[in-house]
């Protein structure tokens, strides 16, 4: 039981268009898309800025496939979110916040990419190209609802009405499909990070960075740069650094 609580989480459904994201929760996430986010998400995704970087970008360790015009598609887009201190301290109803909407994508090279576009202030700015297209892979699965990212584990999610789905458990083992209540995954948050959120020692004496944010969520440029993330799993800290890097390492970031 213990290990499926710490392993499982949100709602089940994952939104192919920004859109489709208000489907499901009973509380829903905060930042969910409008419609002239989207269309603002569409054209700094199909820019020149944005297709120039993409001709030029490289991943390391991938075989190159076929040339071709780098492409981008800003017409499919899908908002991840993630988990929020509030909603793991019990202060908030609101299961996770938006962190960036993943636009599928192919480089110079025809890899296979995803490009991250992020909220800052009243625009939005690209700031990471990924390689493959894990969410928009994880949103077929999840056909519907919102999706959730726990990067702490990279661990995905869909979430549905009260019921959060597992589609990826990465590091904890956990299998795709297993399912609990909104409830039981805040209850399985707060026994990973109840004593890492801001202003816990944990975070105070910088131990593996504290309860963690938006950049750490970012793929390092190098192994090596991965910071120890924390998590619990039993009530033991169970990665290192060099552990937590591998998950990373599919999702090189391109500079």
């Amino acid at each position: 039981m213990l290990r499926n609580a710490l392993g499982a989480a949100v709602l089940a459904g994952a939104a192919m268009l920004a859109t489709a994201a208000t489907a499901g929760a009973a509380t829903g996430p905060d930042g969910i898309p409008s419609a002239a986010d989207t269309a603002a998400i569409g054209r700094l995704t199909g820019s020149p800025a944005t297709l120039g970087r993409l001709a030029t970008t490289k991943f390391p360790g991938t075989r190159a496939l076929a040339s071709s015009a780098a492409a981008a598609e800003p017409g499919t887009q899908v908002p991840v979110y993630e988990p929020t201190a509030a909603f793991v301290a019990g202060r908030s109803d609101v299961p996770a916040e938006l962190a960036y909407v993943a636009v599928p994508a192919r480089t110079g090279d025809g890899a296979p990419a995803t490009v991250w576009a992020e909220r800052q202030g009243p625009a939005w700015a690209v700031v990471n190209v990924a390689s493959g297209d894990y969410e928009r892979q994880y949103a077929q699965a999840a056909a519907g609802g919102y999706l959730l990212h726990e990067p702490q584990v990279n661990a995905w999610y869909a979430v549905h009405g009260d019921v959060v789905t597992v589609l990826d458990g990465s590091v904890t083992g956990v299998p795709a499909g297993a399912k609990l209540t909104v409830k039981d995954y805040r209850a399985a948050l707060q026994a990973r990070y109840a004593d890492k959120l801001p202003g816990s020692a944990y975070d105070r004496d910088g131990a593996g960075g504290g309860y963690g944010g938006r950049e750490r969520a970012v793929p390092a440029e190098n192994p090596s740069d991965v910071p120890v993330l924390p998590f619990a799993l039993g009530g033991a800290l169970a990665l290192t650094a060099a552990a937590v890097a591998v998950p990373r390492l599919r999702r090189p970031r391109e500079d």
